[in-house]
């Protein structure tokens, strides 16, 4: 199950039980066999020069291991300015009161004036005057406006701030898979809290959240220590910039299990852009129905290669896809200068095309590749 991370608000707590397996991992060996076993070990054949020798081998080792974990020092530094922890106090739904929340969020600078990017579904049901944003040096402020977007689950909160730290904000295409990444956050409340990790895989789209309406997917997945209270948080790569948007985690338990899931900044920050410019997302239609199933075996019966691509099945009529000449039976390989992974991967690149922007479409038909000219158009109704 998919979890998303806005956390209940509540005081860490660490009981008897808790402390007793602590007690216990520590002393384990110490007890029974073990102790046995250690006393029968005796002192290790070791002479003094190789004794020697080996502490100056740990001495070079660990001035490369510490100059490491310096970058890691410096990067938690002249990020955690730019990293906020809110609160949600009071929020409402139209039928009840829901439990005060936390999460995290991140500080962006346009147009001069400076902005908090985070989930919506922590923001969601909240009002202006139940939203609090706390700094790292303690400082608080509650948002000026807000928008958010059900679709990609980002929300924008205006601040009047002036004192505010913007992030850097990184290019997220450029990652990849075992790229180092530090996630920043609120876990369980904690705020200002950071962990380490790898990017483990990209473009994950079939998530099924807990979380309403998320229908625009292209996923960084992370091993990165992520819990409830990490949603808005920013990931960071070791440049200190924002790559990403931490945001859902899948567990069994509700719990960190080691597979995050962060919204790439790329994809963030386009949105974010036309939330504060038009108040809205507007996003870009082609009108193709489009083949969720299409197989490895059917792309070779087509006489492609591997089932890269998105089979168009159907075409909506005075559509961006109808004007261009797309025919069913084609399967879409490039759009806009990227190559389509699947049916989904299609659907995001033509959400974040503006519209009415003429892009170059390469198409797979009857053996042959052809380059198509299509404007896109602006989508009104769930189809593509």
């Amino acid at each position: 199950m998919y979890f998303a991370l806005e956390q209940e608000a509540s005081q860490p707590r660490c009981g008897p039980r808790t402390l007793l397996i602590f007690a216990l991992l520590i002393f384990a060996p110490f007890c029974g066999p073990f102790r046995k076993a250690l006393a029968q070990e005796g002192p290790p054949s070791i002479s003094a020069e190789q004794r020697d020798q080996l502490y100056r081998e740990i001495s070079r080792e660990t001035e490369s291991l510490r100059s490491q974990i310096g970058l890691l020092k410096k990067i938690a530094k002249v990020v955690r300015p730019s990293v906020v922890h809110i609160e949600i106090n009071g929020g409402s739904t139209r039928r009840n009161r829901f439990p005060d929340e936390t999460g995290s969020g991140v500080v962006f600078k346009r147009g001069g004036k400076f902005y908090v990017l985070t989930n919506r579904h922590l923001v969601r049901y909240a009002d202006l005057d139940e939203v609090t944003i706390r700094f790292s040096d303690g400082k608080e402020t509650r948002p000026d406006n807000m928008w958010h977007d059900a679709g990609t689950d980002i929300a924008v909160l205006a601040i009047d701030s002036p004192q505010s730290v913007p992030a850097r904000i990184g290019n997220s295409g450029s990652l990849e898979i075992g790229d180092y990444i530090l996630a920043f956050g609120s876990p369980f409340g904690l705020s200002h809290s950071v962990t380490f990790g790898i990017i483990s895989a990209k473009g994950r789209r079939d998530l099924e959240l807990a979380t309403d309406g998320v229908a625009y997917q292209d996923f960084l997945q992370i091993d990165a220590s992520i819990n409830p209270g990490n949603s808005g948080g920013p990931l960071v790569n070791l440049s200190g910039e924002a790559v990403g948007i931490n945001t859902a985690i899948a567990s069994t338990s509700g719990r960190h299990e080691g597979v995050g899931f962060s919204i790439p900044i790329n994809m963030a920050m386009k949105i974010a852009d036309q939330l504060i410019e038009k108040g809205k997302v507007v996003r870009g239609f082609l009108g193709v129905s489009l083949d969720s199933r299409f197989s490895h075996d059917a792309a070779v019966r087509l006489g492609l290669k591997t089932p890269q691509g998105a089979r168009v099945t159907g075409i909506t009529e005075n559509s961006a896809a109808s004007r261009a000449k797309v025919l069913p039976g084609d399967v879409i390989l490039r759009f806009n200068g990227t190559w389509i992974e699947s049916d989904d991967h299609l659907v995001n690149e033509v959400s974040m095309t503006p519209v009415g922007e003429p892009v170059l479409m390469t198409v797979f038909r009857d053996g042959e590749m052809i380059d198509l000219t299509v404007t896109v158009g602006e989508r009104d109704v769930d189809n593509r």
